[in-house]
């Protein structure tokens, strides 16, 4: 953070790099220069939280933000051996994996190696889930943008064709599967909606529905790490089985209601380790992801590992602004704001 040169304000500003990834937003925030305390990166999570969550609220909610609006806040690595180390941001918290930030920060690396005089290519990105590689494949048109694949963490089936009864909806059974973050994997069906013609607003309500449901009823343990022992959203999908031969559509529900555009890396990862545990697909095959903006990512599993995969993604990340992000003192939203429920939750 700097001062603005802006006379007689006293104000500060954040510097940022605007991107997009399949039409999800990712607002990145170089924050290596403000020392934060951990020895780990889930140790840097929780302090950020902490002490530095005024940042993040700036950046990612009304007025400088809005309602989806996604972050990656650069942070100095636990290892010296990583190349750079993030925290994934949005409007409720931190998520501890984000596929479509990982594609832009590793164009994002990319370019920025090239301006240093380096042609690198391969990249490992520290994650609150832990350290994810990058390649970067070069267009050979200079003005396209490069490919960009990332192999994740170790991605599994939690379980298989659980169910619980959530109101206004019945019986609804679902997979949990894990790509860096938890999510519960199900169909329109399985909500009794056809994923294609219900509106948008309705599989987004649903949705909503169950993942409350399943908070407030279930325990989704990490077999390793306590910080990543919680259901970070759903993952909607138009068909119950993945198929290397059928181009298949994600809908994303995460955090506290927030819908990604993208398909979704982890819920990629996560839904490539429950077709795997299901025994739908093998190594060989390549599969298209869509998200509600259409824009596909593709899919794999790179290889076995553990009860798991190891899952590679791959997609495409574009510029959209660089911006001084100004923080007057006097400002009632200097930190942001939150749309209310009703005008009484307004705080005097």
């Amino acid at each position: 953070m700097a001062g603005t040169g802006i006379p007689g304000h006293n104000a500060q500003s954040i510097e940022v790099i605007d991107m997009h990834t399949a039409g999800e937003p990712v607002r990145i925030f170089d924050a290596t220069s403000l020392d934060i305390d951990g020895t780990t990166i889930l140790q840097k999570r929780r302090t950020m939280g902490e002490q530095f969550d005024h940042l993040r609220r700036a950046m990612m909610l009304e007025p400088r933000g809005h309602a989806d609006m996604y972050g990656a806040i650069l942070v100095t690595p636990s290892d010296p051996t990583y190349d750079a180390a993030v925290l994934f941001t949005h409007n409720s918290g931190y998520s501890t994996m984000c596929g479509h930030a990982t594609v832009a920060l590793g164009r994002f690396l990319y370019d920025r190696a090239r301006l240093q005089d380096r042609q690198q290519t391969r990249f490992i990105l520290e994650c609150p889930c832990g350290p994810v590689s990058i390649d970067v494949t070069p267009e050979l048109a200079p003005s396209a943008a490069p490919l960009v694949r990332f192999e994740s963490v170790e991605s599994f089936a939690l379980s298989l064709d659980d169910s619980i009864e959530v109101e206004g909806l019945g019986t609804v059974s679902f997979d949990i599967g894990y790509g860096g973050a938890f999510y519960a994997i199900l169909s329109g069906s399985q909500l009794g909606l056809n994923f294609h013609e219900t509106p948008l607003e309705q599989l987004v309500e649903a949705c909503g529905k169950l993942v409350t449901t399943l908070r407030a009823n279930r325990n989704f343990i990490h077999p390793e790490e306590p910080d990543l022992s919680f259901l970070y959203g759903a993952i909607l999908t138009d068909s119950n089985a993945l198929s290397s031969t059928q181009f298949t559509h994600n809908l994303c529900w995460f955090g506290e209601g927030q819908i990604d555009r993208s398909p979704t890396g982890s819920g990629v990862s996560a839904r490539l380790a429950v077709a795997h545990a299901r025994a739908q697909i093998s190594e060989s095959d390549e599969m298209q992801f869509a998200g509600v903006s259409g824009q596909a990512f593709t899919g794999s599993v790179a290889r076995p590992s553990g009860t798991g995969i190891i899952a590679a993604v791959s997609g495409r990340a574009y510029y959209m602004a660089r911006s001084e992000l100004i923080l007057e003192a006097n400002d009632p939203f200097v930190h942001g704001l939150t749309l209310p429920a009703r005008f009484s939750d307004f705080q005097a």
